[in-house]
């Protein structure tokens, strides 16, 4: 149909002139932890990271094919964060297209359809979905989501013909008949099974089509309800269920492992219940007026008892209202158990996490009630014999408040200050904003301003780790490491088997010079994780400062076991290898193999990385080699205002004699004053 598909182009095209503001903004927030930090991500597609990809936990998620979509995005972008937000807003739009040829599919109606794809790509609530990178989980589980739709309302609807052709007006049968295209019904399951490896929200999908089975489908009858027709389409459906099923079981096991999950003792049941009933209630209240968003909000000790009344008294009024009006306006009863089905798994009940409700969560769930609202309207307003001009102004005027929300609310997600800091202006006690709003002061400089934001997040919530393992990096960095290991042993007894916590100590240890017992940490650390290559690292670096240079070599080989694409792990080795004064533990061409791998795998751009080529160019006698090595090592080191070019200009004088680099590692001379993080 010409006209559905240049409605939809508009459509698409008007989506991304909305959301081409984020083109421009920065990593925020978990893109840290998904991409920034992530060395398996960065790293583009390899056979190694997709195997990761399908076998790895991290972040307490199991969704492959996010983890897949963002190493393509570094693989075409590097660590660019412009086009992966473009990668976003390019889902998103193709998602408002989907979900309007979905509808028209299913109503034959192009305008209300429509209007409802509209108000899903440009309502407000949706900026968080799209405009955070690391939620492309949400918009490429949204894009196999609905084409699974797409192709079972394909499928639905040929077997109905079928059904139609074979049973008579009264009789429906019972057969599983596997000829209606039995295509449509393959690929839905597919792109199901897509979806759930993108995010495991997509779990009510098979609910869903029970929904649609009834209306617009009309493959049963509420009104006239007949178990065995019921039964049938139910059973339909098995293997989307068995699917559904394992994807719920897989999700448990990432959370749990990921310590995501919060215990009864943490949040009781009833205080689950009670906050699961006041969200349902924001939720629509910030569908209608969409003011106060915020990336996260924190979950309240004590829900207020007004708002729980008012919101269970909205819930249980609409409710009976569409239950009462299902025979006239099914479309009200269908969009209204679409919304509060699809928001169970993130409703609470199973708590996840610290908030108490995410705007994220409604990018699937309010599809149900502006279908109910658009299509009610509809059916209301051809009752009023309503006059269309007046229907359209206030479509309008509506999708063009929407545009206007969205784009200021789009300003908050340039960067991780003016997320957060709106954060703190919306809510309260907010002790993760503050949080954040202290890391982004610290990226300024502005240390004392981050310092007191640590300080009111530990006040408002002494029990988060992670701001003590902040606060204590930031004071290690001021040069207070006894404040900074009082923090970190503050948060251990948080979290006794969080192995960073246990480097970190070690770390401050080692600067006070306790190495026995750091070098005790670092042994914990590898215990508790024994995929981490830096328990190791770091205890290498302890041993070479108390002068045992043959364990210090020993660490380093199995930090490089566990990484061995790690460039700094490399660089340091090489380091060890060539300028030990022990011969024994002298190995140049190791050495020299080691920083040439290091070497390549930072691009020729870190000066040491290029310090630790010189030397051990020198040890295998390639002079001219590290001469030039240790010359582009002090142009960079210049090029960034470095001033202390001392070590690497007597470095250089020494390969002009053709002679090798010897130091002793010990904690009074080269390497290194201090053990820094990497």
């Amino acid at each position: 149909m010409p006209r559905l598909r240049l409605i939809a182009m508009v459509l698409m095209l008007v989506t991304l002139a909305v959301y081409l503001p984020v083109r421009s903004n920065a990593f925020v927030y978990d893109d840290y932890d998904y991409i920034v930090n992530n060395h398996m991500v960065q790293n583009g597609l390899t056979w190694a990271g997709i195997w990761w990809a399908f076998t790895t936990w991290h972040s307490g998620n199991w969704h492959p094919l996010t983890w897949i979509s963002h190493m393509l995005d570094c693989q075409l972008f590097g660590l660019n964060a412009g086009p992966q937000h473009v990668v976003n807003v390019l889902f998103h739009s193709a998602n408002a297209a989907l979900l309007l040829m979905l509808l028209f599919r299913l109503t034959g109606h192009l305008w209300p359809s429509a209007l409802v794809a509209a108000l899903f790509a440009w309502h407000p609530l949706h900026v968080e979905s799209v405009a955070w990178i690391a939620e492309r989980k949400d918009v490429l589980s949204m894009f196999f989501g609905l084409l699974t739709l797409l192709f079972y309302v394909g499928y639905a609807q040929k077997r109905s013909r079928v059904e139609g052709r074979e049973s008579s007006a009264t009789t429906v049968s019972l057969a599983l008949d596997p000829r209606p295209s039995t295509l449509d019904y393959s690929l839905a399951l597919l792109f199901f099974a897509l979806g759930l490896m993108s995010k495991p929200m997509l779990v009510t999908l098979p609910f869903v089509m029970l929904l649609l089975d009834l209306w617009p489908l009309q493959r049963f009858s509420a009104l006239n309800f007949q178990l065995p027709v019921f039964s049938r389409l139910l059973l339909e459906k098995w293997p989307f269920f068995l699917l559904l099923t394992a994807s719920c079981i897989t999700t448990f096991l990432a959370q749990r492992h990921g310590q995501a999950i919060a215990s009864f003792e943490q949040v009781p049941l009833n205080q689950r219940l009670e906050n699961a009933s006041v969200a349902y209630g924001l939720y629509l209240l910030k569908m209608i007026w969409p003011a106060n968003l915020a990336v996260l909000y924190p979950l309240p000790e004590k829900v207020s008892g007004l708002a729980l009344a008012a919101s269970m008294a909205v819930l249980a009024g609409i409710s009976i209202a569409v239950w009462l009006g299902r025979k006239g306006s099914p479309c009200l009863l269908i969009g209204w158990l679409w919304f509060l089905g699809t928001l169970v798994p993130v409703i609470g009940l199973v708590q996840v996490g610290s908030q108490a409700m995410a705007d994220r969560y409604t990018y699937f769930p309010l599809i149900g009630v502006f279908i109910a609202v658009v299509f009610g309207a509809r059916q209301l307003a051809n009752h009023l014999r309503f006059p269309k001009a007046i229907s359209l102004g206030l479509a309008v005027m509506v999708l063009g408040a929407c545009v206007i929300i969205t784009e200021n609310q789009l300003t908050c997600w340039r960067n991780n200050k003016s997320l957060f800091v709106h954060a703190l202006d919306t809510t309260r006690n907010n002790y993760i904003a503050h949080l954040w709003v202290g890391m982004a002061f610290q990226d300024e400089g502005d240390s004392s301003q981050a310092l007191a934001e640590y300080r009111e997040s530990a006040r408002l919530d002494p029990n988060y780790l992670f701001t003590h393992f902040t606060l204590g990096d930031l004071l290690d960095k001021l040069g207070r490491p006894e404040e900074a290991l009082a923090e970190y042993r503050r948060a251990l007894r948080i979290n006794p088997k969080e192995p960073a916590v246990h480097d970190r100590v070690g770390v401050i240890l080692v600067e006070l010079r306790h190495y026995d017992e750091a070098g005790g940490e670092f042994r914990d650390a590898a215990q508790l994780d024994p995929s981490s290559p830096w328990p190791h690292f770091y205890l290498a670096k302890a041993l070479a400062m108390q002068g045992r240079d043959g364990p210090a070599v020993a660490e380093f080989h199995e930090a490089l076991r566990i990484e061995p694409d790690n460039f700094e792990i490399l660089a340091y080795a090489a380091q060890l290898l060539s300028a030990s004064e022990d011969p024994q533990v002298r190995d140049g061409q190791t050495a020299l193999a080691y920083a040439l791998k290091a070497n390549t795998l930072a691009n020729s751009t870190q000066p040491f990385v290029l310090d630790a080529l010189g030397m051990a160019c020198a040890e295998t006698g390639h002079f001219d080699e590290a001469q030039q090595a240790v010359q582009k090592a002090i142009d960079l080191t210049i090029a960034a205002k470095v001033k202390n070019l001392e070590p690497l200009q007597q470095r250089l004088e020494f390969y002009k004699d053709h002679k090798p680099w010897r130091e002793s590692f010990l904690a009074t001379n080269a390497l290194p004053q201090k053990i820094q993080n990497p």
